[in-house]
């Protein structure tokens, strides 16, 4: 839902309804009662509320990009906004809330938030709300079927009465969870689809992390997932020692000239004689420091000479260049807690703790397939409309990336039964199924179809591209996924969700996508309301910038320029055009594909 202090409630409508002319009615009958009311009105046209000729229409038309107008009854300001039309959200923070009890809006009706459809038969226009679960009622001059409040558009008390008690009941927007996208009031997005973001939470609402653990051998546990906390059994560092090549002396014989040299620790080694004032040790770096001396100053500060040495240009200060047992980590202390994955640091550390074996989570297991009677295994002899299977071959690289347990079920037909059979069978031996294929609209696409039969699927269109159609459900309590048959769209799709979603069954509850900012070499186009995933190609320019540009045309099925991209530019949903020199967002592929 939009953040809003306030209830925000919208009239929703085509043109040609009367919108302006039941507000027009309505607001002196809830101003009577007491309640103070800012109105947005979106308008799809250019507009102009300055006079030619006055003061501030010839200094906003001189190039002032905002103009504040103020006088002693009322103050107004203009923003220029050329570039994008601004988000929703951002016209609602425009409101002094702390002032309103209520925000009504006129327009926007492909934006999520509570609406109040207006529909006049006249018109000839379709309704909205089977398509839109954010309108709450339906004012209208012809009944309806909506199981929702209905109202007579032309009855103005009743649909006052209907806005006050929506006041009184309305609950504060921050007791949602989770940040939407945002969008403006133009945004094209259908409502029965989802954002990029809402299809992830959905999903990994929907799944739960792997309980069955292992023990492995340390050097065996790489990109594992510790199923325990692991504790220190001992102190790092053990003992005192020295953390750099140098002389150790004791600082109390400051303000000596000079130390005898008698003796040398290497590393792995002791000196247990006694050292007296006036005396130093040579000192390797990690040696234990004797117990006679607290303090090492480096080689690099020293100069020696007949069997002493001295550090006239050194500013030494007490205990400088020494580690303490239990610095790093004392005993008892947590090293790593459960769901830390274990890469070269982990393994390190856990190295020298004296640590050989590690309970971790066992692999996910996840059935591949793909379908269609057009796709041919590498190798075969190709019919003339047929076609190689890049795609499984693809899914693989990126499931063994993430350390997954790949069983390749081939091709399937485009045969209802068989792909019923078959996943019958993968539910019963996997933790997840994943296809690319048979997820559109096409009369060939079983695959969505059998997923209905034998469970459910949770959502199947998202607002992106490419990857619209994406199928996600389960069989049996496995989940699946079923991602586009397009080769570029088939690897988006499983780096935004299946993924994180591989990652949260694997029980690393902190993973996060990485994304950074570069700067646009060239224009980039979108289209706003849905999220935009080009191919890209980012390098450090002359001045040490972080800069990015497409790998050209960008079909959905050109799976080359992916293997040319080393990441995805991501445009957001609320942006339709990023200039050369802007900032925008991408995806780093490197270590992921």
């Amino acid at each position: 839902m939009i953040s809003s202090h306030v209830p925000l409630l919208g009239f929703a409508a085509y043109s040609g309804t009367g919108k302006t002319t039941l507000l027009e009615a309505l607001l002196p009958k809830l101003t009577q009662t007491g309640l103070r009311i800012g109105v947005l009105k979106h308008a799809h046209h250019d507009f102009d509320i300055d006079q030619p000729g006055k003061d501030s229409y010839r200094l906003r038309h001189a190039g002032a990009s905002q103009m504040l107008i103020a006088s002693r009854l009322r103050y107004a300001k203009i923003t220029e906004t050329p570039e994008s039309e601004p988000e929703f959200e951002q016209l609602i923070a425009q409101f002094n809330q702390e002032e309103l009890d209520l925000i009504l809006v006129e327009g926007c009706k492909n934006i999520a938030f509570a609406k109040i459809e207006l529909h006049r038969e006249p018109t000839g226009k379709p309704w909205l709300y089977p398509n839109d679960a954010q309108i709450i009622a339906v004012a209208a001059d012809t009944p309806c079927d909506a199981k929702l409040p209905q109202l007579d558009i032309n009855d103005i008390d009743a649909i006052a009465a209907f806005v006050l008690n929506y006041v009184k009941g309305f609950h504060h927007p921050h007791r949602h969870e989770g940040k939407k996208e945002g969008a403006s009031c133009d945004s094209f997005a259908h409502p029965n689809t989802l954002s990029v973001d809402e299809a992830k939470q959905r999903i990994l609402s929907a799944l739960q992390p792997l309980t069955d653990r292992e023990t492995v051998d340390l050097k065996d546990a790489g990109k594992r997932i510790l199923s325990d906390n692991v504790t220190s059994t001992m102190n790092v560092p053990a003992f005192r020692n020295s953390a750099m090549d140098g002389y150790a002396i004791a600082y109390d014989d400051l303000p000596s000239q000079r130390w005898q040299i008698v003796g040398q620790v290497l590393a792995g080694h002791a000196f247990s004689s006694a050292i007296q004032s006036g005396q130093a040790v040579k000192i390797m770096t990690g040696a234990p420091l004797p117990a006679d001396v607290d303090t090492v100053i480096m080689r690099e500060e020293a100069q020696e000479q007949d069997g002493y040495v001295s550090f006239p240009q050194a500013h030494i200060t007490k205990g400088q260049n020494v580690r303490h047992p239990g610095e790093d980590l004392a005993i008892g202390q947590t090293v790593f807690t459960t769901g830390q994955p274990i890469h070269a640091p982990e393994q390190g550390m856990l190295a020298s703790l004296g640590v050989n074996r590690v309970s971790v989570y066992r692999r996910l297991k996840v059935a591949i397939f793909s379908t269609g009677d057009e796709v041919f295994e590498p190798g075969e002899d190709v019919s003339d409309a047929g076609l190689y299977d890049a795609n499984r071959y693809s899914l693989r690289g990126l499931l063994q990336h993430q350390n997954c347990e790949v069983l390749d079920m081939g091709i399937l037909p485009d045969d209802p039964e068989i792909i019923r059979q078959a996943l019958e069978e993968m539910s019963g031996n996997a933790d997840l199924i994943l296809t690319s294929g048979g997820v559109s609209v096409g009369d060939a696409d079983y695959v969505k179809q059998v997923m209905q039969s034998l469970g459910h699927i949770e959502l199947w269109k998202i607002n992106m591209r490419p990857g619209r159609p994406l199928a996600f459900g389960a069989i049996h309590h496995t989940p699946i996924f079923g991602l586009p048959g397009n080769p570029v769209a088939a690897m988006v799709s499983f780096i935004q969700f299946v993924q994180p979603a591989i990652a949260r069954m694997q029980g690393d509850n902190d993973w996060q996508p990485l994304s950074i900012m570069a700067m646009a070499e060239e224009d980039l186009r979108s289209k706003q309301g849905r999220t935009e995933f080009t191919r890209g190609i980012y390098q450090i320019n002359e001045h040490g910038q972080l800069t990015v540009k497409t790998t050209g045309h960008q079909g959905s099925a050109l799976l080359h320029s992916m293997s040319q991209a080393n990441c995805l530019i991501e445009i957001g949903p609320h942006i339709d055009r990023i200039k050369s020199g802007e900032s925008v967002t991408i995806i780093p592929l490197q270590g992921r594909i």
